[in-house]
C-alpha cells in the first residue's frame, strides 16, 4: 500500500496539508505521521536554508537545515555505536543553544527519547531524574554541570556515558565515562561510514505512537513526574499551531525559556519544524532583552513574568522623562487604551480617536515598540501562568498584540488560545480546533483531544489519577466556558481558598491585580479556613531600588529594602487600590514582603518564575502566623 492511500482526507491551510477531520487518526502533517519523519523531509527540502542563528562573541551567525540534519544524525548515530537502544531515555542538561536541539532530534531520530533537565536543578535532582527515566546517557553543557553529575555519579549507576558539549575549563580532564561531543561527532562519522543508511533506516521505524519525549512536572504536589508526549501528540500539536498561530517561513523568532518546558519546545522545536521559521538563540536569561532588539522577532511568545518586566521597565523609563515626555506618553497610551477598548468591544473606532492615535502612533508608540525589538512583532503570546488584563490592554494600548493561551504538560502544549482575529482579554481563547473541553461540576475544566500525553512514565497508578473514568484530562484548573466557546480560568481547583465563613476564593484574580503593579513581581494571597485574607509579596527589586533611590529612602541590601517603612507604604498603597475591585470578603487585610531575592534555583519558584504556594506557606509561615495574630 502506497503513502497516498493511507492518508486519511487531506485539508491544506497556508500549504499545508493535514487531516480534514481532526477528532481522528491517525494524524499525518505534509504525509509525515512521526515529528523525525517531518524532520528529515523539511531537511531535505530546505537545504540551506537558514534554520537558526546564534551569538558566538558578539556576532550572530547562521545555520542551515542541513547543519541541522547533519549534526543531529552524527549524535544519534554516535549514540547506537554507544549502544543505544530504540525506547531507552537520553538526558539534556543544558541552557537553550542549538546542540540542544541537535541532540533532541538526533536521539528521537534513533528510536530514543529526549528528556531535559532544567540548569538550574541541583545535583540530588539530577540523581532522581536520571534514574526515575533509566536514562542512558547524559548530555552536560559545561564544567559546571558537569560538577553536577561527577558529585552523585555514584547514585546514577545506570549512567553509560555523560557528553560534555563545551570543552572550556576541562582541556585536561579525564574520566572513562565522560566524553566530549567532538568525541560523539567523530563516533557518528565512523558508524556512517559502515551504515551509511542507518539513520534513515531508524527514522523510517517511527511509529505515531512512540514515545518521543519526557518531560517531567515541576513537582508542586509531590515527586516529579516524567510526562510521555508521543509523536502523534507532536503532529497534532503542529496541526494545532497552523488553524491557530501559524508562524511564517520568514518569520524571526527568539529561543529563551527553557527547553525543558513543554511551552518552549513546541514554539521553537515543533513548530519551526513544521511550518520552517527561523529561531535565534538568546545568549542567555540575561540578554534576553537585548537579544529581542536585535532580532525584531515577528512573532514572541513570554511567560506572564517576561510581560510583566517589560511593562516596568517602561513604567521606569516614563517616569524618568521629561515633563513633555511624561505628558506624551499619558497622551498616547491613553488614546491607544480609548482605540483598544472599542476594538475589544466589537465597536468602530471613531473617527477623532483614529487621527489622536495615528498622531501618538507616529510620535510616541512607533518609537517605544522600536526601542522594545517589537517593531515587526505581528503577535506576542503568553502562557504558562496567569495574566493580569490589565497587563494585556496596556500592550493594546501601545499596538502590541499580546494573546493569552492556556496549556500543560499533558497537553502537550496548548489547550486553547485567543487568535488574531477571535479574542477576549481575560479569557484563555477557545480549544484548538479537533479537542474539547467541559466543565465538571465542581467546576474543575476537563480536556480531550489528540495532544493529549500518552501517561506517565513507569507510574501507572498518577496517570490513571489524571483522567476521569471516560477518559477526559483532569486540567486541576477551575473555570468557566462561556456561549461562543472561550474558556476562562478562575483558579487552581487545589488553590481554592474556603474561609472560616464559608465563603469560597479563588486567589488568582487578587493577585494578577496585585501583579500590574511594576512594584509587585508576584503575591500569594492566604486564608484558607481563616477569618479574612492576607497575601505574601515579593517585590520587583529593579522597580522599589529606583522608587527608594529618587526618594533618598536608605537600604543597603533586599532584606534592608523590604523593612524600609516607605517601601512597605508603597505596597500598602497599592494593596488598597486593589482592595477597592473586590467585595469585603475579598479584600486583603495584612500583608507581608518577602525579605529574600528569589531565583530560579530556589525551591519557591517554578522554572517559568511563579511562585509555588505551598512551598511558599510552609517556608513562610512565620510571615503568616505574624498576620493572624
Amino acid at each position: 500500500m502506497t503513502l497516498v492511500e493511507k492518508l486519511p482526507p487531506q485539508q491544506t491551510v497556508k500549504g499545508f496539508s493535514f487531516n480534514q477531520d481532526l477528532a481522528k487518526g491517525p494524524f499525518y502533517f505534509d504525509g509525515c505521521d512521526t515529528l523525525v519523519k517531518l524532520f528529515r523531509q523539511r531537511c531535505m527540502e530546505l537545504g540551506p536554508k537558514i534554520a537558526h542563528r546564534e551569538k558566538d562573541y558578539g556576532i550572530w551567525l547562521s545555520y542551515s537545515w542541513s547543519d541541522f540534519h547533519d549534526h543531529a544524525r552524527l549524535i544519534g548515530l554516535g549514540l547506537l555505536s554507544l549502544g543505544l537502544k530504540r525506547g531507552e531515555v537520553v538526558s539534556i542538561l543544558s541552557e537553550d543553544k542549538k546542540e540542544w536541539i541537535y541532540c533532541d532530534l538526533g536521539i528521537q531520530s534513533v528510536g530514543g527519547i529526549s528528556s531535559g533537565v532544567y540548569t538550574t536543578d541541583s545535583a540530588s535532582q539530577l540523581s532522581y531524574l536520571i534514574n526515575d527515566s533509566d536514562s542512558r546517557f547524559l548530555f552536560v553543557e559545561n564544567d559546571e554541570q558537569l560538577d553536577k553529575y561527577l558529585s552523585v555519579r555514584d547514585r546514577m549507576p545506570g549512567l553509560l556515558k555523560v557528553v560534555v558539549f563545551d570543552r572550556d575549563g576541562l582541556h585536561d580532564f579525564s574520566d572513562e565515562k565522560v566524553i566530549f561531543l567532538d568525541d560523539l561527532y567523530r563516533l557518528g562519522r565512523e558508524f556512517l561510514k559502515d551504515n551509511p543508511d542507518r539513520f534513515d533506516e531508524e527514522i523510517a521505524k517511527s511509529q505515531p505512537g512512540d514515545t518521543a519525549i519526557l518531560v517531567y512536572t515541576s513537582g508542586t504536589t509531590g515527586p516529579p513526574k516524567g510526562a510521555m508526549i508521543t509523536h502523534e501528540n507532536i503532529i497534532a500539536s503542529v496541526i494545532g499551531s497552523v488553524l491557530t498561530l501559524p508562524v511564517e517561513e520568514t518569520d524571526e523568532q527568539v529561543c529563551f525559556l527553557p527547553l525543558c518546558h513543554i511551552l518552549e519546545r513546541l514554539i521553537s522545536v515543533f513548530t519551526p519544524i513544521g511550518l520552517k521559521s527561523t529561531v535565534n538563540f538568546a545568549e542567555s536569561p540575561e540578554t534576553v532583552f537585548d537579544n529581542v532588539r536585535e532580532v525584531s522577532p515577528h512573532a514572541f511568545t513570554g511567560v506572564p513574568r517576561v510581560w510583566e518586566k517589560i511593562y516596568s521597565r517602561v513604567t521606569i523609563l516614563a517616569n524618568e522623562a521629561t515633563p513633555l515626555g511624561k505628558w506624551a506618553y499619558r497622551q498616547a497610551v491613553k488614546t491607544g487604551m480609548a482605540r483598544a477598548e472599542a476594538i475589544e468591544n466589537g465597536d468602530p473606532v471613531p473617527l477623532t480617536t483614529r487621527l489622536a492615535y495615528a498622531f501618538w502612533d507616529f510620535m510616541v508608540l512607533s518609537n517605544l515598540r522600536r526601542m522594545l525589538g517589537f517593531d515587526r512583532l505581528r503577535r506576542g503570546t503568553t502562557g504558562a501562568a496567569p495574566i493580569s488584563p490589565d497587563l494585556l490592554k496596556w500592550y493594546a494600548a501601545i499596538g502590541i498584540t499580546v494573546l493569552e493561551g492556556y496549556g500543560m504538560t499533558e497537553s502537550s502544549g496548548v489547550i486553547s488560545v485567543n487568535l488574531l482575529d477571535r479574542s477576549k482579554i481575560g479569557s484563555i481563547g477557545p480549544v484548538v480546533p479537533g479537542s474539547e473541553a467541559r466543565i465538571a461540576p465542581d467546576g474543575e475544566i476537563q480536556y480531550r483531544g489528540p495532544n493529549v500525553f500518552k501517561g506517565y512514565w513507569r507510574k501507572p497508578e498518577k496517570t490513571a489519577e489524571t483522567f476521569t473514568e471516560d477518559g477526559w484530562l483532569r486540567t486541576g484548573d477551575v473555570g468557566r466556558l462561556d456561549n461562543e466557546g472561550f474558556l476562562f480560568i478562575t483558579g487552581r481547583v487545589k488553590d481554592i481558598i474556603i474561609t472560616a465563613g464559608g465563603k469560597n476564593i479563588t486567589p488568582a484574580e487578587i493577585e494578577n491585580r496585585l501583579k500590574f503593579s511594576p512594584y509587585i513581581s508576584d503575591a500569594v494571597v492566604i486564608g484558607d479556613k481563616r477569618k479574612f485574607l492576607t497575601c505574601l509579596v515579593m517585590i520587583d527589586q529593579e522597580n522599589v531600588e529606583k522608587f527608594a533611590q529618587d526618594g533618598k529612602v536608605p537600604f543597603n541590601n533586599f532584606k534592608s529594602l523590604c523593612a524600609a517603612q516607605e517601601v512597605r507604604d508603597l505596597i500598602g498603597s497599592v494593596v488598597e487600590d486593589t482592595n477597592r475591585e473586590f467585595a469585603r470578603v475579598e479584600q486583603i487585610k495584612d500583608f507581608r514582603l518577602i525579605d529574600v531575592l528569589l531565583t530560579e534555583e530556589d525551591e519557591e519558584l517554578t522554572a517559568t518564575m511563579k511562585l509555588k504556594r505551598s512551598f511558599v506557606e510552609q517556608k513562610h509561615k512565620k510571615l503568616i502566623d505574624e498576620m493572624y495574630g
